[in-house]
């Protein structure tokens, strides 16, 4: 039995990997910014499907407070599973920003590097020590670090960063047999963002138009990447992007 630990799992892609890993017989604890009603509806939801999950309130812009995310963690682990430790870990919470370079804010540019940089790499420092040897991490960039897209720079620039986080992590982490790999998803219709993709039919229209699978992407096309990737059958693949976009501008 595997447990995952899921950054911004109470909504969106987040939700959807914890319920499709529920799926193939993995535990989650899930974490919330702020709903942590949804939060506690996705975990009702994962023990729905016969699995264990919990959910801690967690702000992965302030480092500040990850020493006391690790002691809830390691609660959680002893109470619910009779563990020390957990199997595999998501960066997977964060939020956008759509500004053009020439309006960006020093303080957007900041609150990006600390949700989409900073947060990664220090939750993931931190939460290595409780990590099972042989385990998982999977970062989320975007396809807006392989094309661009005007207005979104400060949140691609992250996101390329990410992907060369991971092959360190991929790199350093080899001798415990923990794999490192990114899903940089395209455009998904969801609530990030404000609901740009989900919400615009002409915005989405022509996303669909420059996709070869001719439609915009759905959660569940990411969280069952996500389940599959954190699966045995995901165990030679280490330090790679994989795009999950349906063929965007090829």
């Amino acid at each position: 039995m595997k447990i995952n630990i899921i950054t911004g799992g109470s909504r969106g892609l987040g939700r959807s990997m914890a319920l499709n890993l529920a799926d193939k017989g993995q535990d989650s604890i899930i974490t919330y910014h702020s709903k942590k009603a949804e939060a506690e509806a996705v975990v009702k939801e994962i023990e729905a499907k016969g699995r264990k999950a919990v959910a801690l309130q967690l702000d992965v812009s302030k480092v500040a407070g990850f020493d006391a995310f690790m002691a809830q963690v390691k609660q959680a682990l002893s109470t619910t599973w009779k563990r020390d430790n957990f199997d595999h870990l998501v960066n997977n919470a964060g939020t956008g920003a759509n500004t053009p370079i020439t309006e960006t804010s020093e303080a957007v540019f900041d609150d990006m590097v600390n949700i989409h940089v900073k947060a990664p790499y220090f939750l993931t420092q931190k939460l290595l020590p409780l990590m099972a040897d042989g385990g998982k991490i999977i970062n989320l960039s975007s396809g807006l670090a392989r094309f661009s897209y005007a207005n979104f720079a400060p949140y691609a620039i992250m996101k390329g960063a990410i992907e060369v986080f991971t092959r360190y992590l991929a790199t350093e982490l080899g001798p415990r047999r923990i794999t490192a790999n990114t899903i940089a998803p395209g455009a998904i219709a969801t609530d990030f963002g404000g609901g740009f993709v989900r919400d615009n039919a002409e915005f989405s229209a022509t996303l669909s138009g420059q996709t070869a699978l001719g439609r915009v992407g759905q959660a569940d096309d990411i969280g069952a990447l996500a389940a599959a990737m954190l699966s045995d059958d995901f165990r030679w693949v280490n330090g790679q992007r994989i795009e999950a976009s349906g063929g965007f501008m090829l």
